[in-house]
């Protein structure tokens, strides 16, 4: 019976793991990091590299989603709409002026990613008050994909939290564009 006893008392012994003290000494102290030799410097934080130079030079007003469009298909080289997917994003200031674009990505004939920490850590850095997303279809088909929906609200969830709205999402194609917010989809 003794032995019996040790035995549930080892398994219960195995079974409770130890919990972790934040007061025991970490394993990795902040300035010392291993790998390849300079690789790594001591105290130093990996960030987003942006340049912003406000000057006289405006990118123009957005009022509607047509502007949007416009704008949008000035930043495409002729044939590109039909050919490849790029994820866009233009950042405002609180007049709706265009403070910045960002070309996010450039995918295949089918898809792109998007990048939220990427696309939010620009946002932040250079100060924008909304933004507004685009991408194009190459299949010249204006309807969203449920994938394109979801992306979106993720953008329009986290812009809630960091009070940088997503204005807009517009898709835009050969003959013609589609816009979240005139579809109520934002």
């Amino acid at each position: 019976m003794k032995r019996n006893n040790d035995r549930k008392k080892s398994l219960i012994a195995y079974a409770k793991p130890k919990p972790y003290s934040y007061s025991e000494k970490p394993d990795l102290i902040i300035g010392e990091l291993s790998g390849l030799k300079g690789q790594f410097k001591p105290n130093l934080i990996p960030e987003i590299k942006i340049s912003y130079n406000k000057g006289k030079r405006i990118l123009g007003n957005i009022k509607s989603s047509a502007d949007v469009q416009d704008f949008i298909r000035k930043q495409y080289k002729r044939g590109t709409i039909e050919t490849q997917e790029y994820f866009n994003v233009i950042y405002l200031d609180r007049k709706n002026s265009i403070i910045g674009f960002y070309r996010h990505s450039k995918g295949g004939v089918a898809g792109t990613i998007a990048d939220l920490k990427i696309v939010f850590g620009i946002a932040l850095k250079s100060l924008s008050s909304s933004m507004i997303l685009s991408h194009n279809h190459p299949s010249n088909n204006l309807k969203p994909s449920q994938a394109d929906i979801t992306l979106t609200n993720k953008f329009k969830e986290i812009g809630k939290l960091h009070d940088i709205p997503v204005l807009d999402h517009i898709i835009v194609a050969k003959q013609g564009y589609y816009s979240f917010a005139d579809e109520g989809l934002i």
